[in-house]
């Protein structure tokens, strides 16, 4: 079998405390003296299930004190050439970040303040590392829709220098979808694209309401589509790509295999996939370890391996030079002898 760290690919779907390695996190809980709960040192990674409303906060007060120890400008610098790093080792040749700035933004000045810090830490870890990166800003389904319509002009301020999308993350059992549309077209009049989060928590109802309201250019999950035959034929119609992050899917209780996630199912409807990470610091496995997690759960061949990494510079929003060269060095790894 050919090196997966040697594919190349693109990650879309990372979210930015989530991107933390864990040996940096306890580094620096104790620099601070941050108490950190045992699912976070010795039973790490966490034992998580976010099927009911419990388990979801558990999930998001981890994450919570995960960011809890970013505290200066050096450890944003860190976390994000630590994830340019990672991410330049298993084969990604293009990352796109995802941040809500305002969950960073009383230690840091302000939401714009933050952003900017944000903005220079990935212009330096991409030359760093020589790999291609851009944010994604995204607002909170938990917080009010106002709140989405402030970071979606942040975000318009920066379109074309460095951020590419505008997201909606966070519990999609709370918060009316339709009520985001507002930020979403801000985002849209700015040349950004849409990339909100639906359909793993909830079935495909919600993302028929992301279909409807937000315009989506690409769906963070999206894989509870696969239980309505129209919904999925919709997305296929679209030629929308899903960020599938089959780690995540099944620590969170989406389904409880990874023979279960329907990669497989969505490739069949023509449906472009993104494999993603979402929060490797939660669920222990990085890009690499999706794509290992299928062929060794569903016996993906290096063949379909590599469509995956097609799909995800697809989907991706990289300059057109470096996608046309990541699509041939696809091409080169496929066609090398597997020894």
């Amino acid at each position: 079998m050919r090196s997966i760290d040697r594919l190349p690919k693109a990650h879309l779907h990372l979210h930015f405390t989530g991107s933390m390695r864990h040996a940096t996190l306890v580094e620096l809980a104790e620099r601070d003296g941050v108490r950190l709960p045992p699912a976070l040192v010795e039973e790490w990674p966490p034992q998580l299930r976010a099927t009911d409303e419990k388990g979801w906060f558990r999930f998001q007060r981890l994450y919570d004190t995960a960011r809890s120890v970013l505290r200066t400008p050096d450890d944003v610098r860190r976390l994000v050439h630590e994830a340019a790093e990672d991410d330049a080792a298993e084969g990604s040749v293009w990352t796109e970040i995802q941040v809500d700035p305002s969950g960073y933004a009383t230690k840091f000045g302000n939401i714009t303040d933050f952003t900017e810090l944000v903005l220079d830490c990935v212009r330096d870890a991409s030359a760093t590392y020589g790999i291609g990166m851009a944010v994604v800003i995204a607002s909170n389904r938990t917080r009010h829709p106002l709140d989405a319509r402030t970071l979606a002009r942040l975000a318009s301020q920066y379109a074309g220098r460095g951020v590419v999308g505008f997201g909606l993350s966070n519990d999609e059992r709370r918060g009316e979808t339709a009520s985001f549309a507002r930020a979403f077209a801000i985002a849209r009049r700015a040349g950004l694209h849409s990339m909100p989060h639906g359909g793993e928590l909830r079935g495909p109802r919600s993302v028929a309401a992301v279909l409807e309201h937000l315009e989506p250019d690409r769906i963070g999950h999206g894989v509870r589509c696969v239980e309505d035959p129209a919904v999925l034929a919709a997305v296929a119609r679209a030629g929308l790509t899903l960020e599938v992050c089959p780690s995540s899917n099944v620590a969170l209780g989406v389904y409880d295999t990874f023979e279960e996630v329907p990669v497989r199912t969505l490739m069949e409807a023509g449906v472009g996939v993104a494999l993603g990470a979402d929060d490797p610091l939660l669920f222990g496995a990085r890009l690499s370890g999706q794509y290992a997690a299928l062929r060794a759960a569903q016996d993906f061949s290096d063949a379909e391996l590599a469509e995956l990494a097609r799909m995800s510079l697809r989907g991706s929003y990289a300059p057109d030079d470096l996608r046309t060269t990541a699509l041939a060095a696809v091409d080169a790894w496929l066609a090398a002898d597997p020894a």
